[in-house]
């Protein structure tokens, strides 16, 4: 078989710096082809989109789409290449807390478990590493709260918010669940306090554990951080239009002129 296979997977959680990541990825493309096969959300829609069905049924046959989708994309890398595979998409642990009625991210562990055992029956010699980045709790809870205002029809306050969903910070504990179910492959994680301080940001962790030489990395541009918070003059705008008597069509519209409008 010859050199087994590296594979790093980036699968969230979501407001933990992985847009930024994606775009830092997507920045320094020409300079990491070389050392590392790059796949995000739009090289795997059909992955990602069955990864959150998944996590909102819980059904069997969503999990099976999702092994299906899984093998269809691994087939179809070359068995000669001997890079390093990164699959980076927040989506691969499923939908945000708060979509779908989902208090958590119960799933996980589950999607990570089978990604791993698809990966390894399409290539036996695979060597699975996978990485989440996590976020101090409050913060974590008002970045999704904003988030869910900014995409759904949302009408809690952000008081509100966090204490329905208090328990869906808890990410320290997926993290533990996902290790017991993917044993014997190792799982990192890195809070966005600590990375975002590093040279090139929530970027850096997952460079380590690339093993990119430090000639290489030392060459790469940081990409700002994405997804900057809204002010709370928008946010409080955001929320009125939210619990206001407008149809859906005129709600659509208002919501997107408000969104162009920096702050």
């Amino acid at each position: 078989m010859g050199k087994p296979m590296q594979m790093i997977v980036h699968a969230g959680f979501h407001k933990t710096g992985t847009t930024t990541v994606q775009k830092a990825l997507r920045l320094n493309r020409v300079a990491l082809t070389p050392y590392v096969k790059i796949i995000l959300r739009s090289d795997m829609v059909a992955v990602c989109e069955t990864a959150r069905g998944y996590s909102a049924s819980k059904d069997v046959l969503d999990l099976a789409l999702f092994q299906y989708e899984l093998a269809q994309l691994a087939e179809g890398w070359d068995a000669s290449d001997t890079r390093p595979i990164l699959l980076a998409s927040e989506d691969l642990a499923g939908h945000m807390p708060g979509r779908h009625r989902l208090t958590s991210y119960a799933a996980t562990p589950q999607l990570m478990q089978t990604l791993v055992e698809t990966l390894a029956e399409v290539r036996r010699d695979t060597q699975a590493q996978l990485f989440f980045s996590t976020r101090t709790a409050d913060s974590w809870l008002a970045s999704c709260y904003v988030q869910h205002l900014r995409t759904t029809r949302i009408t809690q306050t952000v008081d509100e918010y966090t204490s329905a969903y208090r328990d869906s910070a808890r990410l320290g504990g997926i993290i533990d669940q996902v290790a017991d179910a993917v044993t014997p492959h190792p799982v990192h994680h890195c809070a966005l306090e600590s990375s975002q301080s590093r040279s090139l940001g929530p970027l850096d962790p997952l460079l380590d554990l690339i093993g990119l030489p430090n000639t290489v990395r030392a060459g790469l541009v940081p990409h700002p951080p994405a997804n900057i918070s809204s002010s709370q003059a928008k946010i409080d705008q955001m929320l009125a239009l939210n619990r206001s008597n407008l149809g859906a069509k005129a709600w659509r519209a208002a919501k997107s002129a408000l969104l162009k409008h920096q702050g």
